[in-house]
């Protein structure tokens, strides 16, 4: 199986990253359902993230390009 890559993203009302969009989809993905994926190594260009009091989070992986982070690419 390939893996797929974010390519947009949207944040709710509280500026938190709520779902990503997939390269070839036009709809978008939640982000629960993101971070499961990534978990399963799912997804190219993100990772999942664990802090405590259990809380999990989706991050794009580290290149030192801030244009494709989740909340640059959820602002364009």
């Amino acid at each position: 199986m390939s893996k797929k890559k974010i390519v947009d993203a949207q944040e709710d009302s509280k500026g938190k990253i709520s779902s990503v969009r997939f390269e070839g989809n036009k709809s978008f993905t939640p982000v629960k359902i993101a971070i499961k994926m990534a978990e399963r190594d799912e997804i190219k260009n993100a990772h999942s993230v664990h802090f405590d009091k259990g809380k999990k989070y989706l991050r794009s992986d580290p290149d030192n390009k801030k244009k494709n982070n989740l909340h640059e690419l959820a602002k364009n």
